[in-house]
């Protein structure tokens, strides 16, 4: 794989446009060429994937699938459980540097179906709603009746869809956002004013900045072979995400090529679709106790007034920085936060 990777790089057709230096645009050609070097020259993926395999993974029947978690216990058996559940376009990754601040808490991270480290997703059908299911069955099986759910994107979604279906066992919700679904189905009517700002905001920013969305939702097939097949484009798609989402220089060069790896590797950009392509659907309101993260830099920051019309917001904490990607970016205030869930879920 190595050398096919490398071959494919050095051979890397390189496609300008009038545009080609405009982060406006996309990934800058500059920016993308000196990713590309070093990717052929200099990274080293071994070294970050041994990092990733010393993890205590463990691999648990649930669901009709194989879901792969990364399992760190606490050295109390009575500790609180927390679950930590990621979005897209990263992975298990997203929480490398929180689950050092939460060793006094067992910790759940779950691959979740379709993404890198993940089993193989071999067949159609693998909505958030099954997801949510799939996690709530593991984590049975792991033993643990009750548990706090943390997350945004994807992830965010899975929590909410887990903590309606299981009110008994989601002792409480820490999220970073608000699932997007709610805005399909929201009856503007009912909402507060900034409620309904926030939704023409968000309708704004999807003209704007969705574009990614409707092609991975409507034609996941042919993006894949695109992207599966080209790392500088699977490279180009991936880094414009994780760096116009996120705060500043929240990833170095080896950092954002970690994450480009671990799916060019596992060859799980198309099945990393799966939840846009597949239908959803939340329920109106969920009740669980919920502690809502506002990062500056994330894509559509929720004002209060809208969470609440779908959450139980006991507390709301906004930060002076951070992006898409706060566990990584701002770990610490994440870890802070998922700890003011656990204590609302007693």
């Amino acid at each position: 794989m190595d050398h096919d990777l490398k071959e494919r790089l050095r051979l890397t057709r390189r496609v300008t446009t009038p545009w080609s230096d405009d982060g406006t645009r996309g990934l800058s050609g500059t920016r993308l060429d000196d990713l590309l070097e070093r990717w052929a020259d200099g990274y080293d993926w071994g070294v970050h994937e041994r990092r990733v395999g010393e993890y205590p993974w463990t691999t648990v029947r649930a669901g009709g699938t194989e879901l792969r978690v990364i399992h760190q216990r606490s050295a109390d058996p009575g500790a609180p459980v927390v679950v930590l559940l990621h979005g897209w376009p990263d992975s298990v990754l997203r929480f490398e540097r929180v689950l050092p601040l939460l060793a006094d808490v067992h910790v759940v991270v779950p691959a979740l179906p379709g993404f890198p480290f993940a089993a193989p997703l071999t067949t159609p059908g693998m909505s958030v709603n099954r997801i949510a299911g799939i996690v709530a069955d593991a984590l049975d099986r792991l033993g643990y009746p009750r548990y706090t759910l943390s997350g945004g994107d994807v992830g965010g979604t899975v929590a909410e869809i887990l903590a309606a279906e299981h009110p008994d066992r989601v002792a409480a919700l820490h999220l970073t956002n608000v699932a997007p679904l709610h805005a399909l189905t929201a009856d503007r009517a009912g909402l507060a004013p900034d409620a309904v700002a926030y939704l023409d905001r968000s309708a704004g920013w999807f003209r704007a900045e969705g574009g990614y969305i409707a092609e991975q939702s409507t034609r996941p097939n042919t993006l894949a072979v695109a992207l599966g097949d080209s790392p500088a484009g699977l490279a180009a798609w991936i880094v414009e995400k994780l760096e116009s989402w996120s705060d500043g220089s929240a990833f170095t060069a080896d950092e954002l090529l970690t994450r480009v790896s671990a799916y060019w590797v596992t060859g799980t950009i198309g099945t990393s679709f799966a939840t846009y392509t597949e239908p959803g659907t939340l329920p109106g309101r969920i009740d669980t106790p919920t502690v809502l993260s506002v990062f500056p830099h994330d894509l559509k920051p929720e004002p209060r007034g809208y969470a609440e019309a779908f959450l139980d917001v006991r507390e709301y904490v906004e930060h002076r920085a951070g992006g898409h990607f706060a566990a990584w970016e701002q770990p610490e205030a994440y870890a802070d936060d998922v700890r003011r869930a656990i204590a609302l879920g007693g």
